[in-house]
This record gives structure tokens, C-alpha cells and sequence, in this order.
């Protein structure tokens, strides 16, 4: 039986227009939250749920569209103050129905105390991001928001205007916020957000359709693409497809059965859609996919992690590589080899503020870094033959081919593929195992072993800020661990090594 939270979410539904299938059941379950099963089978590109742009909280809709503009609150920001607004409406807000059925907050770390970020991440992934995050934000509120409550003609509630209630707003765009169109932007999209997430397993796929205001193509609409963790996949969509896929106009709110074959529509863009892209077996959880996101954008957005994530990564930083360079030669010699490996072509992950380079899942470093520690530990003659050859060649790789000699060991440039077995000389590995040791210390002095312990004897229902600090930690830390055994035996593992996926660390970015 539904909850009455629930209850009253359908009955809210119905009068804004939204239509769901017969065949979805959502079900709210203490401690878990709301989820959706299929009640029947679905088959591949059936339309399941349509959800009115017009219902959507975005900055377009909300009340507070005047003040939002005119303050120039754009983005997240705009969306953050729309999400207060209506929650300081209370049973007045035309999303009051939707509302009650959110949470005050999602478990996200920005809505962490700084203690337990410090505590928790501490030499995680995200230890750095989430201090600065909490930061930016802070300053975003004290800058943008607090200025508004002093302005007499609009009368705000300071309560509902505050910096915890703008922290909450923050963390539900975080994890449920959708991309809608180029009009209304990033919105909240109630019914859409009830889908939970599993990585890799998509069963539906959310779907904009071209806005009626200035867009003139279709949109997929992804789940919230505001910047994210160090090592954050291309920052994954949730969605990836381009389906356009519609039924007819339907008469009330539920989806006929007979009527969710993928029968084209009529180009209707005031509606979003969420489409079946594979059977779906009767009984079963209906996931969507947020994106192929490591432990540390899971966490970072969405509050959650996953056991053994094969999307996990870990990085280890530019200045970590420079600090064990300095300890083993001059500053002068780690700059000339550092320029010598960018004139080559070669760069890291991230930006000149903030350079690192991944570790895969299976311990595989990326080779760019390799490379870099087969020039830094160049003897001189051979780094200075180098060195002349890539000046004498106008500082362009390509022109000799998009080669290099080195030691009798070509070096191509990044776009070329590359056995990784010639970099691996003794001292390459050697090194390798000191930077994972390095890199292993800034979670402190307890060691894997110790974490896992806690991890098992920890209650996800009791301690979820605990536990999903240590999956992240734990499946870092077993990373650094294959990193050591790839340094240790790097001839065998190479041979059966699988290709390295892409991931890429967070790039923040203030609305």
C-alpha cells in the first residue's frame, strides 16, 4: 500500500498533467526512500512516464522568476533560490505536493560538518573538492543571496533564505536536478527523480524534446552537470541516447497498456519522457543511469557508493610527483625534465592549477606518467641527446613523425598507441611503488586492513556517512594496492592488462 506522502505525490501528479504507465509501481520503503518496480513486463521503447515542462521547478516556472532575474541569478544559483522560495510558500507553492515528497536534504558531503569531512575523505578523492565546494558555496549565499533579505519590497522569510536551507537547495539540485532544454535549463523534474541509480544498468532513458521557446533540435536531458570530483568521468549524462520516441495524446494521467508500443508523437516539446531502452522483467527495479561515475562522483553528487565500482579511479597528483622528484634531485633538474616531457607533447589530466594523472581500476597508471618518470630518470647524456633532438626539431614532435628516440625506445606522441612494457625499466617501477606509498599516506595511519574491518562492521542504516566514506577509501586504497603489484610484476600484468578507461577528475565551476 502506498505511503501517504505518496498518496498525496499521485494525487499532485494528476492534476498537473503528469501520465505514467499502469505497469509502475513506486514504492517508499523506511530507510531505503522511493523506488520504482514494474508491476508487469515492459518491453524495449515503451514510454512509461510523461512529465509536463510546465510542472518542472525550474527558474522559468518558479514564482520567484522576477526576482531570480533580476537579481541575475543564473544557473544553480537561480534554480537554488527557486527551490527556497517555494519551500517558503509552504502549502501555497504550486509544487507544495512535490515538495513534501523530497527530503529536507540528500546525504551528500557538502551538507557534511567540516569535522566529518575532514574525518571521513581525509586522503580521499574528495577531501580537497568538498572543502572548496563548501567554500564556493558559502561564498555564492553571502554574496548572492544574504543582499536580497535586506530588500524591503520582497519580504523573504529569513528562515527559509538561510545558509543551511541554501546548502539543502544545493544538495537536491545535486542529485535530482535534470538538463530540461535551452530555455528552461536545469530544472527539478518531479516523477523522473524517483528512477534510482545503478551504474551500467539502465532500464529507462529521460528525454527532452526540442523547447518551444528557442531551441531547435532535441535535447537529452542529463542529471545535473554541474562540476564534479577529482576524477569524475567525462561527466557522464543521464542521458545517452536520442530517443524521441512518444505515444499518442492520452486522455487522464495513467499511460494506457495498450498504448506504450514507441508509436512516434507529434513532436509535442512541452512534454519530457522517460522510455524503456530494454525489456524489463516483471518484479524488477527500474533503474536509470546517472553515468558511468567512479565511488567519488557517486558520493560527491548523488550521496551513495557503490561495492567494487569498476569506474573507480585513483590520482596521483603532479606536485605529489614533483615532491618525490625533489627528494631524489635538483628543482632545476625536475623543471628541465618536466618542460623536456611537455615540449614532447605530453600533458596531465586537469589544468596547470591542478595537473594529476589516473590510476585505472586495475592498477594501471596512465602512461603519460610513465613517461614522465622514464625522462626524469633519464641519465644526463641520453636526456641531453633528447633534449637537442626535440629543439632541433622546432620543439614539434610531429614533424619527426610524431616520434621521439629515446635510449632506443621511441616515444610517440599521446595520440599514438604505445607498449608500456619499455617504460617499465626497474627504476620506473621502483618509483611507482614510492608514489603509491605516497600517495597511500594522506588517508593516515590506519592501514586497508583496518578499513575494511570497519567497513564490516559498520550499518549502512545506522552510519551511512561512515560507510560510504569507507567504500570510497577501501576501493581506493585496493587500487593503490594493484598499482603495487603492476609495479612489482609489470611484464606479467601488462600482457593480460585491460584497456584503461578514461575517467576525468572534477572540474568545479561556480554558477
Amino acid at each position: 500500500m502506498a505511503s501517504r506522502r505518496l498518496r498525496a505525490f499521485n494525487r499532485w501528479m494528476k492534476s498537473k498533467g503528469f501520465q505514467w504507465s499502469d505497469a509502475l509501481e513506486f514504492v517508499d520503503t523506511p530507510g531505503e526512500g522511493i523506488a520504482v518496480r514494474a508491476l508487469r513486463q515492459l518491453e524495449e521503447g515503451d514510454v512509461v512516464a510523461k512529465m509536463p515542462k510546465e510542472a518542472c521547478l525550474t527558474t522559468k516556472t518558479s514564482g520567484a522568476r522576477a526576482i531570480i532575474e533580476e537579481a541575475g541569478l543564473d544557473g544553480h544559483l537561480g534554480l537554488a533560490f527557486a527551490i527556497m522560495y517555494e519551500r517558503s510558500l509552504g502549502e501555497d507553492s504550486p509544487w507544495y505536493g512535490y515538495l513534501q515528497l523530497l527530503p529536507h536534504q540528500e546525504c551528500v558531503p557538502i551538507v557534511w560538518t567540516l569535522d566529518e569531512v575532514n574525518e571521513l575523505l581525509c586522503g580521499t578523492e574528495l577531501h580537497q573538492t568538498v572543502q572548496e565546494d563548501k567554500a564556493l558555496i558559502y561564498e555564492d549565499w553571502k554574496e548572492n543571496i544574504l543582499p536580497l533579505l535586506d530588500l524591503e519590497p520582497l519580504k523573504l522569510n529569513p528562515k527559509f533564505f538561510d545558509i543551511e536551507q541554501y546548502f539543502a537547495a544545493k544538495s537536491l539540485i545535486s542529485s535530482r536536478s535534470f538538463e530540461i532544454d535551452d530555455y528552461h535549463g536545469f530544472g527539478m523534474v518531479p516523477l523522473a527523480d524517483l528512477f534510482n541509480h545503478k551504474t551500467g544498468a539502465e532500464d529507462v532513458h529521460f528525454t527532452a524534446m526540442s523547447s518551444n521557446y528557442e531551441s531547435g533540435s532535441d535535447v537529452d536531458g542529463s542529471n545535473n552537470d554541474e562540476g564534479i570530483v577529482k576524477e569524475e568521468v567525462a561527466l557522464a549524462q543521464n542521458s545517452s541516447m536520442d530517443m524521441t520516441v512518444s505515444i499518442e495524446a492520452n486522455v487522464g494521467n495513467n499511460i494506457d497498456s495498450d498504448l506504450e508500443s514507441s508509436s512516434v508523437s507529434g513532436d509535442d516539446t512541452s512534454m519530457l519522457e522517460m522510455i524503456t531502452i530494454k525489456d524489463v522483467s516483471s518484479g524488477t527495479e527500474i533503474f536509470n543511469t546517472y553515468g558511468l561515475l567512479g565511488n567519488a562522483a557517486l558520493l560527491h553528487r548523488y550521496g551513495f557508493t557503490e561495492q567494487d565500482n569498476s569506474y573507480d579511479i585513483v590520482n596521483i597528483d603532479m606536485e605529489l610527483v614533483l615532491q618525490w622528484c625533489s627528494s631524489a634531485f635538483s628543482d632545476r633538474h625536475s623543471r628541465a625534465r618536466v618542460s623536456l616531457w611537455r615540449r614532447l607533447g605530453y600533458s596531465a589530466c586537469g589544468s596547470q592549477d591542478s595537473e594529476y594523472f589516473e590510476i585505472s581500476f586495475d592498477g594501471e597508471p596512465q602512461i603519460e606518467l610513465l613517461i614522465l618518470l622514464h625522462i626524469m630518470l633519464l641519465l644526463d647524456d641520453a636526456y641531453q641527446k633528447l633534449d637537442l633532438s626535440v629543439s632541433v626539431a622546432g620543439n614539434c614532435p610531429e614533424s619527426n613523425g610524431g616520434t621521439a628516440h629515446l635510449n632506443g625506445n621511441i616515444f610517440p606522441n599521446e595520440a599514438f598507441n604505445m607498449s608500456k612494457k619499455s617504460l617499465l625499466s626497474k627504476r620506473v617501477c621502483d618509483t611507482l611503488l614510492s608514489l603509491a606509498d605516497m600517495r597511500e599516506s594522506l588517508y593516515g595511519l590506519n592501514s586497508v586492513e583496518d578499513d575494511i574491518e570497519a567497513l564490516e562492521r559498520c550499518s549502512l542504516d545506522r552510519e551511512r556517512k561512515l560507510y560510504h566514506s569507507l567504500v570510497l577509501r577501501t576501493n581506493e586504497r585496493k587500487i593503490l594496492q594493484k598499482l603495487r603489484n603492476y609495479a612489482s610484476q609489470p611484464f606479467e600484468i601488462n600482457k593480460h592488462s585491460s584497456p584503461r578507461k578514461k575517467l576525468k577528475r572534477t572540474t568545479k565551476r561556480r554558477d
